[in-house]
């Protein structure tokens, strides 16, 4: 981390460099018309220690053409081991302490949570309109981190009346954060039926699946596919019919969204990637960090440049 000497976007996670945002944020930069804007990843290891964590945030605070970041991985360690250095927290990232998104603003250092936003623009493009009112399924979120902290909190937002799952399960293979994740989730228990499962092994997940109804969604929120390998299901998963499966990771081995490929025909399911939310995720972020509205044909066009590198 040294002084940037142009304006710098940074991407904080694990394995940065693998990302396509790396080809792909320049040519972003130029159809916004942020021309001098350059794009620089900072690698942490998982849990890494909080000196670690207060050490980016602090040199991103200071460094006057840091412009801000895109956060995955550890947005919950990074808000708990950074919390006092924020000028402003957003509502989202002060429920949920976890934060997505760093962002400069009249001389205030924010955080903030975008993940309920984002990932909620990608659910809408995949789950039919009163998907869970006409069928009554459940959802399962495999893993209890900060991307099934904010769907559980999207699901339960009072704008959609009665047409939420009928119960939302979250499987976490440890149970201090599955804790943490009862904690933060206290206050949507009045709009949606949560469960919490301690499921150390992914023949545990594969249990919770084949008792899912029909009609129900499955994501894999654990990060496993991408920051770490292998699937939190075994090859031995039992997808109920007519569901839902969404693997939110766009790249690495993938095998959770293959393992359900395969039943994919028999059993009429429907599996979506990443890519919409790993669009999302991003333009949200650029949106608030450089104060550009990104929507409708430019959030096309935005998309169409991804998929084109």
């Amino acid at each position: 981390m040294t002084s940037a000497t142009q304006p710098t976007l940074y991407f904080i996670g694990v394995t940065t460099g693998a990302s396509s945002i790396m080809k792909v944020f320049p040519k972003w930069a130029d159809a916004l018309g942020l021309k001098d804007t350059v794009i620089k990843g900072i690698d942490l290891p998982l849990h890494a220690p909080v000196e670690d964590y207060r050490k980016v945030v602090d040199f991103l605070k200071n460094d006057p053409l840091s412009m801000g970041a895109l956060v995955t991985t550890h947005k919950i360690d990074l808000f708990n081991a950074c919390k006092d250095m924020f000028d402003f927290i957003d509502p989202f990232a002060e429920e949920l302490s976890e934060v997505s998104c760093l962002s400069k603003s009249e001389g205030k250092f924010c955080a903030h949570a975008k993940d309920p936003i984002s990932s909620g623009l990608s659910l809408e493009r995949f789950v039919p309109e009163g998907f869970w009112k006409k069928h009554g399924g459940h959802v399962a979120l495999l893993g209890a981190g900060g991307s099934s902290l904010a769907m559980s909190l999207y699901f339960a937002q009072e704008k959609f009346g009665d047409n939420v799952p009928k119960k939302v399960i979250l499987c976490n293979r440890s149970t201090p954060r599955l804790e943490s994740a009862k904690e933060h989730l206290k206050r949507v228990t009045e709009r949606i039926n949560l469960e919490y499962v301690h499921n150390p092994t992914p023949e545990g997940n594969d249990k919770v699946i084949a008792n899912l109804p029909p009609y129900s969604l499955v994501v894999n929120a654990t990060g496993l596919g991408k920051d770490a390998p292998g699937s939190p299901t075994t090859d031995n998963v039992k997808y109920p019919k007519n569901s839902l499966v969404w693997e939110i990771n766009y790249r690495g081995d993938l095998i959770f969204m293959y393992q359900a490929q395969s039943q994919q025909k028999e059993n009429n399911l429907h599996v979506e990637d990443g890519w919409i939310y790993f669009i999302h995720g991003w333009t949200q972020v650029i949106s608030e960090v450089f104060k550009i509205p990104i929507e409708g044909k430019t959030l096309e066009k935005l998309s169409d440049i991804a998929k084109s590198i």
